[in-house]
């Protein structure tokens, strides 16, 4: 910490980084998820993921993913079904069920983060989400999480 109490960059983003994981850990647990399992079905909110671009976006080896996919259909929150465009591919949807679930688990994962900046202005908000959605945007980070604030 600098003499005036504040962060430098860094130290700000890492563990703000810790805090969001541990906010999104604790929020999987409460729904009866791992973290993993919770980025899946929100990744899986969108639409149907083909496995190779699924590994992409939530950065896992292909037998990482195997093993979360199988996990997660196992308690019939996934499916695998034929892809449209490759008679060879499978494609990852939610189920009903895991459609459920992960819509609980986004709003309450959302509600969560929404209220740490609590004492945040609107301006300050704003600001925060800009500078915090600029990076995002410079590093292409995959659209694991909607965008729920516009």
């Amino acid at each position: 910490m600098g003499t005036d109490g504040r962060l430098g960059v860094v130290t700000a983003l890492v563990r703000a980084s810790f805090l969001i994981n541990a906010v999104y850990a604790e929020s999987a647990r409460e729904h009866g998820l791992t973290p993993q399992q919770g980025q899946l079905l929100c990744v899986l909110m969108a639409q149907p993921y083909g496995m190779t671009e699924l590994g992409s976006v939530l950065g896992l080896a292909k037998s990482s993913l195997t093993g979360l996919v199988d996990r997660t259909e196992r308690n019939g929150l996934v499916r695998r079904e034929p892809d449209p465009r490759d008679s060879r591919a499978v494609r990852v949807a939610l189920t009903a069920r895991g459609a459920r679930q992960a819509r609980v688990f986004y709003d309450e994962t959302c509600r969560q983060i929404d209220a740490l900046p609590v004492g945040f202005s609107a301006a300050d908000r704003a600001t925060l989400a800009g500078l915090l959605g600029r990076i995002v945007r410079d590093n292409e980070v995959p659209a694991v999480f909607q965008d729920t604030d516009g």
